[in-house]
């Protein structure tokens, strides 16, 4: 929804977010919470030491379905999907002809047989796009179905399994990139939810996709328990950004190519050069050459950067060699509040990508000393069992 005279939408969780005190923004076409009362810093850090709760219920969640779901999916995107076993989820890309990204998703196997699908979660702000050109391009091959009834939480956080067992015993046997359906008990009711380990913030977690009339209902049920804070869009900004995690719109779009954004983990080896199933997918001949490098490698890398000294470097800071030369520009950059110096991402030239390079951030016309660094900028804490 990128018209800013259609009104914003509301998710299901909108009046708890008023009751909490939510300082409400417009955000990919909703009204989503920046921060509560507590505020972005307290919220990060809450996060990181106990277990915040997310609506994400923005974001678009569609199923496919039919025994040619998997093959027709994987002509998308430069990802095995056909291989992804059942109960088993996985980072996409949807790539265009140019082989640039039109989005990132995640999507889980729920097995191809009785009434099961793959089933995908598309960014909010693309979700419209993202379906239409789905459709469009394996509609005659499975069913594209959106589900816009459901509401998507996100719970993250060392203490997430606590408050999650709590919910439903037995559900910490999940591990980091797995899902299944379970029950969750809240106060009275039991309500029907596909989990996943997973999230967005570097931290052990889960996602929860339920019925929109029941998300309000688990809401309060996990935000009752003593771990549980509610946790807004900037925390949330910022606890990728030290994960290491892309934004799309701001680390990737149209014009980033994956190998240009450095998700090579992205495409397994069967999808690339030499695999059973190389190639096929949108772009293909562009990715596969500059992951081949030599004369068609990438001229830019998108890299993590440490800045030297305490200056916050933003989004769209030019980035300069020590010459003065120009070197790339940050596409996202704040002060890590768990490591208490700045960070950034950017994009810049392949000569200069090399992990130790110092650069200069061009803050308010002055040259903030920056030096390319290994992302994550903290550990992740996912659970693998």
């Amino acid at each position: 929804m990128s018209d800013t005279n259609l009104p914003l939408l509301h998710t299901p969780l909108h009046a708890l977010h008023l009751e909490l005190g939510a300082r409400m923004v417009p955000f990919a076409g909703y009204s989503m919470p920046v921060q509560y009362p507590a505020g972005v810093l307290a919220e990060h850090l809450h996060t990181r030491s106990s277990a915040g709760l997310f609506d994400v219920s923005h974001m678009g969640q569609l199923r496919l379905v039919g025994p040619d779901a998997a093959a027709a999916f994987e002509t998308l995107m430069p990802v095995d999907v056909i291989d992804l076993p059942v109960g088993k989820q996985r980072y996409g890309l949807l790539l265009n002809d140019a082989g640039g990204i039109l989005d990132d998703l995640m999507f889980v196997n729920r097995g191809m047989t009785q009434g099961g699908d793959i089933f995908v979660i598309v960014n909010g702000a693309c979700k419209v796009a993202d379906i239409a050109h789905i459709q469009a391009m394996i509609g005659q091959r499975c069913s594209v179905i959106p589900c816009p009834e459901r509401a998507l939480l996100a719970l993250q956080g060392p203490q997430a399994v606590t408050a999650m067992e709590r919910l439903s015993p037995g559900i910490g046997k999940l591990v980091f990139m797995t899902g299944g359906q379970f029950q969750l008990r809240c106060a009275n009711q039991l309500v029907d939810a596909f989990v996943t380990r997973s999230g967005y913030t570097g931290e052990d977690g889960f996602e929860i996709s339920v019925q929109g009339e029941h998300a309000e209902t688990l809401a309060r049920a996990l935000l009752a328990q003593a771990e549980v804070h509610p946790i807004g869009l900037g925390a949330r900004n910022s606890l990728r950004l030290e994960a290491g995690l892309c934004l799309y719109g701001n680390d990737l779009d149209t014009s980033t190519t994956p190998v240009e954004a450095n998700l090579l983990w992205a495409m397994q080896k069967v999808r690339r050069a030499g695999g059973a199933r190389a190639g096929g997918f949108p772009g293909a001949d562009i990715v596969l050459a500059q992951l081949a490098g030599g004369a068609g490698a990438p001229a830019r890398r998108r890299v993590g950067l440490r800045a030297l000294e305490r200056i916050p470097v933003r989004d769209h800071t030019a980035l300069q060699t020590l010459d003065g030369e120009a070197a790339g520009e940050v596409t996202s950059g704040l002060l890590g509040p768990s490591i208490n110096q700045p960070v950034a991402m950017a994009y810049v030239s392949a000569a200069h990508a090399t992990t130790g390079t110092r650069l200069n951030a061009i803050v308010r016309g002055k040259p903030v000393p920056m030096e390319v660094a290994p992302m994550p900028f903290i550990p992740n804490r996912y659970f693998r069992g």
